[in-house]
């Protein structure tokens, strides 16, 4: 047996190690700086004794209306400062929907309906069935009990119906599961896109658990997919004026209203897609909910494209030829997605990525305006920031891209993956069942970053970072209780029907 080498030193190092090497040097650069300092000083301490020590400080020559003075200009800067700081926002804890069995809608069910509603159109049911077979959702995603009848029966009793049945459930669970009373809601915010009849959602909840009569509410509307990350925008900025205080947001969509019976294909994709679904979602700046929160809210940025033309009409409800009203989903939807990403992780990145990251972006951007407008630009890696990321549920091709764009692992995408696939669509509370989903397979640990990231009509992309207070223990309910040890399933390209 020859005796054992010695390495080579002067072959290559892996670019990964060199990498890992760099990070650590300018994440904690100042660290290292004042390593040196720290030590200089002690050093010259030991070297002074403890005799020479006291000599110097005797020597300073100090009286008590120098201290007192010193002492007030400590305390009021100390005052200014904390009252200034801008008030911690707490996700105390948060409730997602669970649809009824009898809600259930299997592609089998879904095309025979098709086909019986659109029976003198076969071009719509057939891009209908190709719609679904590529979708990524599964079997058991749910629609409201209006629209299983053949022909679909939208009236607005049906749609309260089931904003009630959506929203009072979700609420119903978080008031369970927090132990908060109706009485201590300071503010209530709700967002449905589509469906905003008079009085409003917010007035059916106030009605409903008789709220108090000086509460807060809101009722946002026509906000797109990405309204309830707008909804803890909202929130957090009241919370920053009325101290200790709690908020409930609830966000939905509520479908039975805006099921398209039309057979224009850009107007019939949402009814592919789009499903069942609500949260409601506890906040509070209540320092005595630090304990039990679950996250706190780090940083909220929102993009609005709305000033473009192209970006204002890609997501656009009117009427069809036959006077339907539907959703109209632009073809260059996708494109203008990514447009808006792009936006926003600008913003969003020298708030979260960590120094190395940030100074390649940079060097990469001063390279391309100065050397060479053909280098590759550099993508900041953000699995550096972020442990979690959830991911609007848009449809498989969102998923698909964003994971694409930000060099993602289907490890990270699998919360919006399995939530499509699970419950399908489900507008603003898409984000909320990722969220459990993450929960549910006891990944949360304590310090863990979740990057939440919406798209909505307008357009907008919205984002959202929150930091996990504590190791969560897998819960025993909520919306994955009975299919969480399935997950998570293969999802084909194709599902042939």
């Amino acid at each position: 047996m020859s005796p054992p080498k010695m390495p080579d030193l002067s072959s290559p190092v892996k670019h990964k190690y060199v990498r890992l090497g760099y990070q650590y040097l300018v994440n904690n650069f100042l660290t290292l700086l004042l390593i040196p300092v720290l030590a200089y000083i002690a050093l010259e301490l030991f070297r002074m004794g403890p005799e020479e020590i006291i000599n110097h400080l005797n020597s300073f020559n100090f009286n008590l209306l120098h201290i007192l003075c010193s002492s007030f200009l400590i305390v009021f800067v100390s005052t200014v400062y904390f009252m200034s700081k801008p008030r911690t926002v707490y996700l105390v804890d948060y409730s997602c929907f669970k649809p009824p069995v009898t809600c259930r809608v299997p592609f089998a069910t879904f095309m025979e309906h098709s086909r019986l509603n659109l029976i003198d159109s076969p071009k719509s049911v057939e891009f209908q069935m190709r719609i679904l077979e590529r979708s990524g959702l599964g079997e058991e995603t749910c629609l409201p009990p209006a629209i299983h009848y053949i022909p679909p029966t939208p009236t607005m009793d049906a749609a309260r119906s089931e904003a009630e049945l959506v929203i009072f459930t979700a609420m119903d669970d978080l008031f369970k599961k927090t132990g908060l009373k109706p009485k201590d809601i300071d503010l209530l915010i709700v967002n449905c896109s589509l469906f905003s009849p008079t009085p409003s959602l917010s007035a059916m909840i106030i009605n409903k658990y008789k709220l108090r009569s000086n509460i807060k509410s809101l009722n946002l509307s026509g906000m797109g997919c990405s309204a309830s990350l707008i909804s803890v925008d909202v929130a957090r900025d009241l919370l920053q004026v009325h101290p200790n205080s709690n908020a409930v947001i609830v966000s939905t969509e509520i479908i039975t209203p805006n099921y398209y019976q039309g057979k224009e294909r850009a107007m019939l994709l949402p009814n592919c897609l789009f499903r069942m679904g609500a949260a409601a979602i506890l906040l509070s700046n209540r320092r005595s909910d630090r304990w039990r929160a679950k996250y706190k809210l780090c940083h909220l940025v929102r993009t609005h494209k709305g000033a473009e033309d192209k970006s204002y009409y890609c997501v656009y409800q009117q009427e069809d030829d036959e006077s339907h009203v539907g959703i109209n989903l632009n073809k260059d939807l996708m494109a203008i997605a990514g447009e808006a990403l792009k936006s926003n992780i600008t913003t969003i990145g020298p708030l979260v990525l960590p120094a190395s990251e940030q100074l390649l972006f940079l060097t990469s951007l001063i390279g391309r305006k100065i050397f060479n407008a053909k280098w590759k630009p550099y993508i900041p890696d953000f699995k550096m920031a972020f442990e979690h990321f959830c991911i609007h549920a848009g449809g498989r091709a969102v998923i698909d891209e964003l994971q694409k764009s930000l060099q993602l692992s289907a490890e990270h995408v699998e919360a919006s993956r399995m939530t499509l696939h699970r419950f399908g669509n489900t507008s603003s509370s898409s984000l909320w069942y990722e969220l459990s989903y993450i929960e549910a397979k006891g990944k949360m640990k304590k310090g863990d970053r979740v990057w939440q990231i919406a798209f909505g009509s307008g357009f907008k992309c919205n984002s959202a970072v929150w930091k996990s207070n504590r190791t969560i223990k897998t819960p025993t309910g909520g919306p994955w209780s009975d299919c969480i040890d399935r997950y998570p399933v293969f999802i084909p390209e194709v599902v042939k029907l």
